[in-house]
């Protein structure tokens, strides 16, 4: 067995049999439509949001496993605002405002990948990306929801 992986970055749900998937895999002799299927499948919650993917595969059986990365922080919190880029002045304009139920969402899918020990710590990073990002969290800036976490004021929140 020969286990090879490939490794792309891709739009969430919207990979095509194209560049860089198909000039990778064509040369194997794989079912490339097959793969790609595969990755929008298991991408499709990412939609169009560029997401890193690993293409297992062996390359005797032809058989393959898909792996989705982690994406970062600040890619999350621009799928849920909807916007492609924070403020160029965050701390003056802000771009978006979340409630403090979408950032423990996304702290909770990143959680994992974070140097936090809980899920409050986890937030407070998620709080420090959307300060940078000029995110406000229920019209405060983030840097006060932080501190309001660190002081137990949404407790409640994390039970």
């Amino acid at each position: 067995m020969v286990e090879k992986t490939l490794s792309f970055i891709v739009p969430g749900g919207q990979a095509t049999g194209g560049p860089p998937i198909g000039p990778a895999l064509g040369p194997l002799g794989l079912n490339i439509m097959e793969i790609v299927s595969k990755i929008n499948d298991e991408t499709s919650e990412y939609n169009g949001t560029p997401v890193p993917v690993d293409v297992i595969l062996d390359t005797d059986t032809k058989q393959f496993t898909v792996k989705v990365g982690m994406l970062s922080t600040f890619a999350l919190i621009t799928q849920v605002i909807g916007v492609s880029k924070g403020s160029s002045q965050p701390n003056l304009d802000y771009v978006a405002d979340r409630s403090c139920d979408d950032l423990i969402n996304i702290a909770q899918k990143k959680h994992d990948g974070l140097l936090a020990a809980s899920l409050k710590s986890a937030v407070r990073e998620v709080l420090g990306t959307c300060q940078s990002m000029g995110v406000t969290v229920e019209g405060k800036a983030a840097k006060i929801v932080q501190n309001e976490i660190r002081t137990g004021e949404h407790d409640s929140r994390f039970n």
